[in-house]
C-alpha cells in the first residue's frame, strides 16, 4: 500500500528536535514530527505534592491542544471549565512515562511539571509529547546540575514513544492523521532506552487482532523508538 506521504511502512515521518527553545523554563524543547508540532516545557519547584514520600521528589506532566492545532478551531479546555477526559488521559500517560526514568531519590524534594502544547496536531500528538518531554525534562535536570542544585544527574535511562497500526490489513509505522484515523488497529508504545515497555496502548477501531500482530506492532515501534533515541540523544549532546 502506497502511504500518503510516500513513505516505507516501517519509516518514521522526518523528526527535529529543538532543545532549549524557550529562555524562561528550565528546560525546554519544539519537537516535529511531520506535521505534529508540539512545545514541551519543563519547570522547577522545590516542593512536592503531599503523597509523595519524604525526601523524594516528583514529575509530572500538562497536556493542551491550541484551539488550532487541528483542522477546526476547538475550545480551550479553560473555557469549558475543565480538562477533556482525552487530554486528563494523555497528560497521565505523559506524567507515568517520564517518571519511569527518574530516581526519585536523586531527585530530591522538588517537583518537575512538563507542559506539552500542541501547536499543531496531525496524528501522535501523545507520542510526541513524550519524546520531547522527556528532552525537555533532561534539559531541566543537565541544568540544576550545572547548577549545583543536584549532585549527579537522576535519569535512570531515556524514553520515548511511537505509535503503529494496521492500515487496510498493513502494518505501518508513525501513523499520520490520514491513517489513524482509518487505522483498523492502533497501537501506542511507549520504551525505555533498554528496550523495555513502558507503556502499551492497543486498540482495535475495525476489528479484532492476534497476539501475533500485537507483537509485530511492538516490533515495529521498537525499531523506531531506537530510531527516536538516537535523535534525542544527538539533540541533547548539541546542548551539552
Amino acid at each position: 500500500m502506497a502511504r500518503i506521504d510516500g513513505r516505507a511502512g516501517d519509516q518514521l515521518r522526518p523528526i527535529e528536535i529543538i532543545p532549549n527553545i524557550n529562555k524562561f523554563a528550565e528546560g525546554s524543547c519544539l519537537i516535529r514530527c511531520g506535521n505534529t508540532h508540539v512545545l514541551c516545557c519543563a519547570s522547577v519547584e522545590e516542593r512536592t505534592p503531599p503523597h509523595v514520600p519524604e525526601g523524594e521528589g516528583w514529575v509530572t506532566a500538562e497536556y493542551s491542544m491550541l484551539p488550532r492545532a487541528n483542522r477546526e478551531r476547538s475550545k480551550r479546555d479553560i473555557s469549558k471549565l475543565k480538562l477533556s477526559p482525552r487530554s486528563a488521559e494523555i497528560q497521565r500517560l505523559i506524567g507515568r512515562a517520564l517518571r519511569a526514568c527518574v530516581d526519585m531519590a536523586k531527585l530530591g524534594e522538588r517537583t518537575i511539571t512538563v507542559d506539552c502544547d500542541v501547536l499543531q496536531g496531525d496524528g501522535g500528538t501523545r507520542t510526541a509529547s513524550v519524546t520531547g518531554g522527556f528532552v525537555a525534562l533532561s534539559c531541566a535536570l543537565h541544568r540544576l546540575v550545572q547548577e549545583g542544585a543536584l549532585a549527579e544527574m537522576p535519569l535512570k535511562t531515556c524514553v520515548a514513544a511511537v505509535s503503529a497500526g494496521i492500515v487496510n490489513d498493513e502494518l505501518l509505522l508513525d501513523l499520520c492523521y490520514e491513517e489513524d484515523s482509518a487505522a483498523q488497529v492502533d497501537l501506542n508504545c511507549v520504551m525505555t532506552g533498554e528496550g523495555e515497555l513502558v507503556e502499551l496502548q492497543g486498540t482495535g477501531e475495525g476489528r479484532a487482532f492476534t497476539v501475533a500482530e500485537q507483537r509485530a506492532l511492538v516490533d515495529l515501534c521498537q525499531k523506531g523508538i531506537r530510531e527516536i533515541q538516537a535523535i534525542q540523544r544527538a539533540a541533547l549532546e548539541g546542548e551539552r
